[in-house]
């Protein structure tokens, strides 16, 4: 089991920047690989980006390319997403998320309750 808990949300300008960030809790969690994905209301999660267990592989969204970044720190049991040049589209709940590998990320594992960002135009 792993237990995911975001911070670092929040209401920002269109151009800002936020760094969100996911505390990961549990015996095993630095061996697994973590993301975000984000939702709107009425539409269906969608994948953000993804990073494996060591931190060598990274995926991401063509939506969110150049802009987010994402990291980890296992000493700390962390995951990073830092997002620039915000634009309101990026408006939504984010949720981190962990699974055994991106592959597997992708169709779902363990998750975070979310975190509100808002960006305003």
């Amino acid at each position: 089991q792993v237990q995911l808990v975001e911070s670092g949300g929040g209401l920002v300008q269109a151009g800002g920047s936020l760094r969100l960030s996911c505390a990961a809790s549990g015996r095993t969690a630095s061996s697994y690989a973590m993301g975000w994905f984000r939702q709107t209301p009425g539409k269906e999660r969608e994948f953000v980006a993804a990073i494996s267990w060591s931190g060598i592989n990274t995926n991401y969204a063509d939506s969110v390319k150049g802009r987010f970044t994402i990291s980890r720190d296992n000493a700390e049991n962390t995951v990073y997403l830092q997002m620039n040049s915000l634009k309101p589209e990026d408006t939504a709940v984010y949720y981190c998320a962990a699974a055994f590998s991106i592959v597997a990320l992708k169709s779902g594992g363990y998750w975070g309750q979310g975190t509100q960002v808002t960006v305003s135009s």
